[in-house]
């Protein structure tokens, strides 16, 4: 039973300058992938569930049960925390449900609705004793959101932690949703000027880690270089859907008359776990300590 809270991974992560993985839940395969590569790893991970996965399986519920299912059965730590939650009432019941941490996201909001919505999601994230990130500065990639050249301002992150009460941030640095070419360029001066802005200023004097969305866009390199200059938090989903999705195509067009669609998602599922535990070494052994 190793179930625990994105606030023990993210805070020894940060503790130690290493990354630590956060990656989306599409479905069960998904999810049981992510977790043998946790353990063929030997390292933690963040299974996140996004309000688009929820709404996909027609609600946060089932796809929510059966994920945290998965992690308690786990034999290496296992977070289960709610991605990119426009929508408090989703919050709300993914602390109900039993996530140890969830993310809400009013980064297309105007300045003042996100941190008057940030703070109230965040205080009763608190009362329930769960870890939250907010974002600011809108991370590319949904529906349009956060024209090129748009980054978060350090004190304008300084100020809305200290407004919201966030335990982490997602800021936005060069990196953008969806991306199918690892190609974004990161403004690693500016994650280290937000590191340093942000130290000291959590609950209790704690820093607060910073988050990279859209990690998918990002080269090994650069995300280790990321690491390095301040990120703990990588989020990774359309890279690691690739993988899994050409595994899918490569078995169907090896046997034309194959109908048991467990014999193709067992290959799929076994290339995402594949390509999640590289990512996990990545982020935890080889990106250095800041």
């Amino acid at each position: 039973m190793t179930l625990v809270s994105s606030r023990e991974l993210v805070t020894d992560a940060a503790a130690a300058g290493t990354g630590i993985g956060a990656f989306n839940v599409i479905h069960l395969e998904t999810a049981e992938g992510l977790v043998r590569a946790s353990e063929k790893a030997q390292l933690p991970v963040i299974l996140q569930i996004s309000q688009n996965c929820a709404d996909y399986h027609g609600g946060l519920e089932p796809i929510a049960l059966a994920t945290l299912a998965i992690a308690r059965r786990a034999a290496t730590p296992v977070a289960v925390h709610l991605d990119h939650a426009e929508r408090p009432e989703l919050v709300d019941e993914a602390i109900t449900l039993g996530f140890g941490s969830v993310m809400f996201d009013g980064g297309a909001l105007p300045y003042d609705e996100n941190v008057a919505l940030t703070a109230a999601v965040a205080e009763r994230a608190h009362a329930a004793g769960v870890f939250i990130e907010g974002e600011l500065g809108e991370v590319g990639g949904k529906d349009g959101a956060h024209a090129p050249g748009v980054r978060t301002d350090p004190d304008e992150a300084r100020a809305f932690v200290a407004a919201t009460g966030v335990d982490a941030l997602a800021v936005a640095v060069g990196s953008s949703h969806a991306m199918t070419d690892r190609t974004a360029s990161l403004d690693l001066d500016l994650i280290s000027r937000l590191r340093s802005s942000l130290r000291g200023r959590g609950a209790s004097g704690a820093d607060v880690p910073l988050v990279l969305h859209g990690s998918s866009g990002v080269a090994d390199a650069v995300i280790a270089d990321a690491v390095r200059a301040g990120m703990t938090k990588i989020n990774v989903s359309t890279h690691l859907n690739g993988f899994f999705t050409r595994a899918v195509r490569d078995r169907l067009a090896s046997d034309e008359r194959l109908v048991d669609s467990r014999k193709y998602l067992a290959p799929a599922r076994d290339a995402l776990a594949a390509e999640a535990g590289r990512m996990l070494r990545l982020f935890a052994l080889e990106a250095g300590v800041r």
